[in-house]
């Protein structure tokens, strides 16, 4: 499980693999969490629950990607842990329990305004036997 991130001429690009879906969207949150405040250590001294629905699995890692800004811009929460992870695959439903910290202690690397649908996608990659993510951030 592991995630990397590859040459963009002006955003953040990255790519997630794992070997359950569960385990990619959480590959994905730590790449989020990386491009807004690069490698460092974020205590978990808050715990919440979020729960996202979506059309599709694109737009449910949109969504629970997105939940984590929202989170950001509305309550000063910033990603350390996602403790626990449930999606259905067929109703596109996830809920998860993530842990935080208040952005006050912490320093930001990137304004990350948006996650994009470009170049996004979200699938089973049957060579390697594993759950691959791309997505592209507004920085």
């Amino acid at each position: 499980m592991a995630y990397h991130f590859l040459d963009h001429t002006a955003d953040v690009k990255f790519v997630a693999e794992a070997d359950t879906l569960e385990n990619v969207f959480i590959e994905s949150a730590k790449a989020l969490q990386e491009s807004i405040c690069g490698k460092i250590t974020i205590l978990e001294q808050q715990t919440k629950e979020i729960h996202v629905e979506g059309t599709g699995l694109e737009n449910l890692l949109y969504k629970f990607l997105e939940e984590f800004l929202v989170l950001l811009d509305s309550e000063d929460f910033l990603l350390s842990n996602v403790k626990t992870i449930e999606i259905d695959q067929n109703s596109f439903k996830l809920k998860a329990t993530i842990s935080g910290d208040k952005t006050e202690n912490y320093k930001f690397t990137n304004d990350v305004k948006a996650i994009t649908y470009n170049e996004m996608f979200v699938k089973f990659n049957e060579e390697k036997k594993l759950w691959q993510t791309q997505v592209v951030l507004d920085v």
